[in-house]
């Protein structure tokens, strides 16, 4: 069907072609229909990729977390008792904790705090897969020695810079005089503008009033052929006496990533109006090309009408118009594609937030636009059959 639509110059491209000011209008508005929602969804698709980022780099097969875990950026903490209890168990190889809090990181040079997330972490078992951290462990040894993550906003300070200028940074940390001993990469997220990795024993003493038995984080080793799934429910039922009020939570990094995301995406206004943001760009779309074609119908009815004397029936001109749509969507989808791919560049440098282009979301967007158009279409269609030749002529 598609190759008969299109076997010689399109009727419909011919029309198109002929308002060349028309044209253009509805393009810039495909375009800028598309653009917004590119923008939308890949400021939603940032939301998440930077809030499950410190998931996905857990270093274990198991994580032990409050039952009312939400997200990782206010998780409330536990027992570090029930952590130890996990040893006994048959599969389990080591454990490991990670003390999480907010801090307030004073650049040096505005003299500015700034909230920070702070991870208190076993300098001998981290716990995190940044190969930056395993490499400078040892310097977290000594209290008040911090390692940084330089893709933190850059309201901390040319941290990054100065450090690889001098091999050193100095800085204050809730109150306390630290040292930068090392660098690594995370990133920044719309919970957390950075990130910093002390030991557990500094952590305890930047949060002077936390409990040393509890933790945020409790993480899991297994022994190698273990059977996660297996171990998981043991551990889920053995480490939680009164079912109906457990005391952790056993789950897999990746799962509790999915609940971060569920978190963001429906426990939040963020999700939602990102969400409203994609459907408004659809709605603004299939106006602004209905207006289009209906125009063009109107303006041509009795060309229209003609074909219909001659014996076009219905379907062939709806071809015609769906054949417009088509052209409209292309035209108007590739400019928004490139502009909001630079938009991305744009973003990415400004907020160091993870936004990218992704192949899935261009094709999604394609498929969006081209639905757009096709619903335009089928709509200016009901102007198109009232197309009478006998009230024409």
């Amino acid at each position: 069907m598609i190759h008969k639509m299109f076997r010689k110059t399109p009727l419909a491209w011919r029309q198109l072609m002929k308002e060349k000011t028309r044209l253009l209008v509805a393009v810039a508005g495909i375009t800028f229909a598309d653009m917004l929602i590119f923008i939308q969804m890949g400021f939603e698709s940032a939301l998440f990729d930077a809030a499950i980022q410190p998931h996905r780099n857990l270093q274990a097969d198991l994580l032990l977390i409050n039952p009312q875990f939400q997200t990782l950026f206010s998780v409330k903490s536990f027992s570090r008792e029930r952590l130890y209890q996990a040893l006994s168990y048959n599969g389990v190889k080591s454990v490991s904790s990670i003390y999480i809090s907010t801090g307030q990181w004073r650049n040096p040079e505005t003299k500015i705090d700034r909230s920070i997330l702070v991870w208190g972490v076993d300098p001998a078992a981290p716990g995190l897969k940044f190969p930056e951290l395993q490499a400078k462990k040892d310097n977290l040894k000594q209290l008040n020695q911090v390692i940084f993550d330089e893709a933190s906003r850059p309201e901390y300070g040319e941290i990054g810079k100065i450090f690889r200028e001098t091999g050193k940074f100095n800085a204050e940390l809730s109150g306390k005089n630290v040292s930068v001993k090392g660098l690594f990469q995370n990133g920044a997220s719309f919970a957390a503008d950075g990130n910093v990795v002390v030991s557990d024993s500094t952590f305890l003493q930047l949060f002077s009033t936390r409990k040393a038995d509890q933790i945020e984080v409790g993480l899991i080793t297994l022994q190698p052929g273990a059977d996660i799934e297996k171990v998981k429910a043991q551990l889920q039922i053995g480490l939680n006496p009164d079912p109906i009020n457990p005391f952790v939570e056993v789950g897999t990094p990746e799962t509790f990533a999915q609940k971060e995301k569920t978190y963001w995406a429906t426990g939040t206004g963020i999700g939602f109006i990102f969400s409203l943001g994609v459907i408004v760009g659809f709605i603004v779309g299939i106006v602004i090309v209905y207006q289009v074609l209906y125009s063009d119908v109107s303006d041509h009815l009795p060309e229209y009408a003609t074909l219909k004397a001659m014996g076009y029936t219905d379907n062939y001109l709806l071809r015609v118009l769906l054949q417009e749509a088509l052209f409209l969507a292309a035209l108007g989808y590739l400019p928004a594609f490139f502009l909001s791919f630079g938009l991305y560049q744009v973003t990415f440098a400004a907020t160091l937030l993870p936004i990218a282009m992704k192949v899935d979301r261009a094709i999604n967007v394609f498929i969006l636009t081209v639905i757009m158009c096709t619903v335009s279409g089928t709509i200016a269609m009901r102007k198109l059959r009232s197309a009478d030749p006998a009230d024409i002529f």
